[in-house]
């Protein structure tokens, strides 16, 4: 299978049982991230809300994933999740239903992205929050960045695709 097929292939789910489908962002470039509301880098979601604002309208989409892998730093429910992002910092881009990121129940959306892209040292596995995934408007992943790259930082490498 193709990274094409294989990207516009997975689905993930959303709160209150919808479904995702990767397939409707053809042609877009997408930022994925793990996510998490009570954790030191958690202070990034307005900045990554400020990129989603900057490029919405170029066919540019981030997709948040709540997870609670590390350090427990997510314990909300989907509601309380949603609830925080919203009030505290503005977000208006997707969250996905609180899913694993590493492990025997990983996303299949992280099994995916961490097969094409492996991170420092060659080692696939996510090491905390706010990791970060860029995958092109063909469904590549062109690049992987560490919790402590901040959404300012990877701005010119959007800016370069979108």
């Amino acid at each position: 299978m193709s990274s094409t097929t294989g990207f516009y292939s997975l689905k993930a789910e959303l709160p209150g049982g919808k479904t995702f489908d990767f397939a409707d962002l053809k042609g877009k470039t997408v930022l994925i991230v793990n996510v998490a509301s009570k954790c030191g880098f958690t202070p990034q979601y307005k900045g990554l809300q400020a990129l989603y604002d900057k490029y919405k309208n170029q066919d540019f989409e981030i997709l948040g994933f709540p997870c609670n892998q590390f350090g427990g730093q997510e314990p909300a429910d989907d509601d309380g999740i949603k609830e925080f992002c919203t009030l505290n910092h503005g977000v208006t881009f997707p969250l996905m239903r609180k899913s694993e990121v590493n492990g025997d129940n990983t996303n299949e959306v992280y099994k995916w992205l961490k097969s094409e892209k492996a991170g420092l040292l060659g080692l696939t596995r996510i090491k905390w929050n706010f990791e970060k995934f860029l995958v092109d408007k063909n469904g590549k992943v062109v690049e992987r960045w560490a919790s402590t790259t901040t959404p300012e930082a990877i701005d010119a490498e959007v800016a370069k695709i979108v």
